[in-house]
């Protein structure tokens, strides 16, 4: 554990003064905070990557075009 002095709006503070265990509050809070970061971050990561993958697919598709006569299995 390490012992920090913060700044922050004064209604907060007023808040905060009822709180009981005000370490394990804040502790918390931020520990949340960041785990919503994370997921956001991760979620748009994905949907860049899926997005990145989706053109690639599309490129492949197009280039099937034309390939396969009427798209019917010769037999």
């Amino acid at each position: 554990m390490v012992r920090m002095n913060i700044m922050m709006p004064e209604a907060l503070a007023e808040y905060l003064k009822k709180v009981p265990n005000k370490s394990r509050f804040i502790a918390e809070s931020l520990e949340e905070r960041i785990r919503r970061e994370r997921s956001r971050h991760l979620r748009a990561s994905l949907a860049e990557a899926y997005m990145h993958s989706a053109e690639e697919d599309r490129a492949i598709d197009r280039s099937w075009i034309g390939t396969m006569g009427d798209g019917g299995w010769s037999e």
